[in-house]
């Protein structure tokens, strides 16, 4: 087995849903099977769309899971879908720029002469090392478990290509083994921390309900981040699938005494709420979604909710 990086934009040309599959050609089959039973990474590129002209792609790794299965597509007899289990999807509570200055998280991408490797950049999946993903996870999770990332200095040539150095700033953090970096990104406290701080830093800290922003005098927000699937309805660890909600609306979400449909318009259970309800929610009655179009809620997790939870 071996680590792996998924290229998919913003808008994808291909049947990309990153929480659970990912689309690929046939050209890219021995690279997938390679990461079959281990973990990868998401790759946005700068291309947000399938037009060679857009733009707006953050050009940085978002996201890691664990590759479970590889199935023929039954429509393209040359294309197949990579299925993602579905409960390790995480996003990283800090995307990853592809480079730090002369730094390269896949070696593969730096010419010797430290410029851009653009045909090897061209290719939409590519195999990574243990060691690449290791540092590329920690760059995107170090914020939260209180690391810091220092870039070494370009090697001389004939040496290998470092990569970045993590270390806390109160002690030295290593991972041993490839398994003790698994048992971290399984962990449900772990995941609960990720999940909720990538999700309110969407949502700049404000009930996309109320509008409420309440921070507290230590500098936290009253702010909670809501799965729009449940977890234990194999909802994913995503900022798509997630919602940022002060407390008595997060219990009614959660309840099924509010939805959001596929417009961003809230729907509330009239029936089985008081009147005063009606004071919590905003006069145009539109859910406050981020900027970022990939950072909204997804229409198929706002359409579960809708079709198993709503009360109304």
């Amino acid at each position: 087995m071996a680590k792996a990086v998924f290229t998919t934009k913003v808008s994808p040309s291909y049947d990309d849903l990153p929480e659970r599959r990912y689309h690929f050609p046939r050209t890219y089959l021995n690279q997938v099977q390679q990461a079959l039973g281990d973990w990868i990474v998401y790759y946005e590129p700068r291309r947000s769309t399938g037009d060679v002209m857009s733009s707006g792609g953050r050009m940085a790794y978002f996201a890691t899971a664990r590759l479970a299965e590889i199935v023929p597509d039954p429509v393209k007899s040359d294309h197949f879908y990579a299925l993602i289990d579905t409960a390790t999807y995480l996003d990283f509570v800090d995307p990853v720029s592809f480079a730090d200055g002369d730094f390269y998280y896949e070696s593969s991408l730096r010419k010797p002469d430290g410029s851009t490797n653009k045909g090897a950049f061209g290719r939409a999946v590519r195999v990574i090392s243990d060691r690449e993903y290791d540092t590329i996870w920690r760059a995107g999770f170090g914020g939260l478990i209180g690391l810091k990332q220092a870039v070494e200095a370009a090697p001389a040539p004939e040496t290998e290509v470092p990569i970045a150095r993590v270390a806390d700033s109160r002690a030295s953090f290593e991972f041993e083994t490839d398994r003790e970096v698994i048992e971290q990104l399984v962990s449900r406290p772990f995941r609960d921390r990720a999940f909720a701080t990538a999700v309110k830093d969407a949502y700049g800290h404000t009930c996309a309900v109320t509008g409420l922003k309440i921070i507290n005098g230590g500098g936290r927000s009253e702010v909670q981040a809501a799965h729009i699937r449940p977890v234990h309805d194999r909802g994913p660890d995503s900022v798509r699938n997630g919602i940022a909600l002060c407390g008595t609306v997060h219990w009614m979400f959660d309840r099924g005494l509010l939805a959001i449909d596929e417009n961003f318009s809230i729907l509330s259970a009239h029936d089985r709420l008081p009147d005063t309800v009606q004071r919590l929610l905003p006069s145009n009655n539109r859910l406050l979604v981020p900027e970022r179009e990939d950072l909204r809620p997804h229409p198929q997790f706002l359409a579960y909710h809708r079709d198993h939870i709503f009360k109304g």
